[in-house]
């Protein structure tokens, strides 16, 4: 991966096999980083053999143990290489199969990126105010868990003071952990921005440029 214009150095040798490797334009294809703050939504922008680079919808984490996840499932080591806020390149642990990269071959459907974020919440039904646990969320749904019964179609609003308010109805359960669907869903700009609010606010700090 090239280093970008005043950001540090890396060495020769790393710079020279990141520039010879072919790089695939992927405009568009979401994935998650996981970053010692949290999970969070970026767009891969382009990829090669040795590395990537990412766009985020705020300021992209940095740190050490970063990992680039596909919606596939399949997770790439990662190593920062420069950053300019909503755009970092990425040096990978090792050298990767690019075409199996692109395909995201998965022995399971390919499922909506979902952000593992734990945040308490209200469950709000007819007449009940119930507590209850974030687990996960996606564009579409979220997984609650609540220790009161819930019937499947219930219709429900989870309110928290760091998530806008959300309508949804039970579309499965699995003893205290229920699956959602929202009747609104979330655009991938609206949601990455939503979770880095709950994770981590700093990198709201700056934000991407509208294409």
């Amino acid at each position: 991966m090239e280093q970008a214009p005043g950001q540090g150095t890396i060495n020769d040798n790393s710079a020279a096999d990141a520039r010879a490797a072919p790089r695939f334009t992927l405009l568009l294809r979401a994935a998650k980083l996981l970053a010692p703050q949290g999970q969070f939504l970026c767009v891969i922008r382009d990829v090669s053999a040795t590395g990537v680079s990412l766009r985020g919808f705020h300021a992209l984490p940095e740190g050490e143990g970063l990992q680039l996840e596909l919606q596939s499932g399949a997770r790439y080591a990662l190593e920062q290489v420069w950053n300019r806020g909503t755009e970092a390149g990425y040096r990978f642990g090792e050298a990767v199969e690019v075409a199996e990269l692109l395909a995201e071959p998965s022995d399971y459907p390919k499922r909506p990126l979902r952000l593992d974020i734990g945040l308490p919440l209200r469950v709000e039904l007819t007449g009940q105010v119930l507590e209850g646990e974030l687990v996960n969320i996606s564009q579409q749904g979220a997984c609650i868990e609540c220790a009161t019964f819930l019937a499947i179609d219930q219709p429900l609003r989870l309110v928290s003071r760091r998530l806008p308010e959300i309508h949804a109805k039970v579309r499965w359960r699995d003893h205290h952990h229920y699956g959602l669907a929202f009747d609104t869903t979330f655009d991938l700009r609206r949601l990455a921005q939503v979770s880095a609010r709950v994770q981590c606010p700093s990198l709201l700090a700056v934000q991407p440029d509208r294409d």
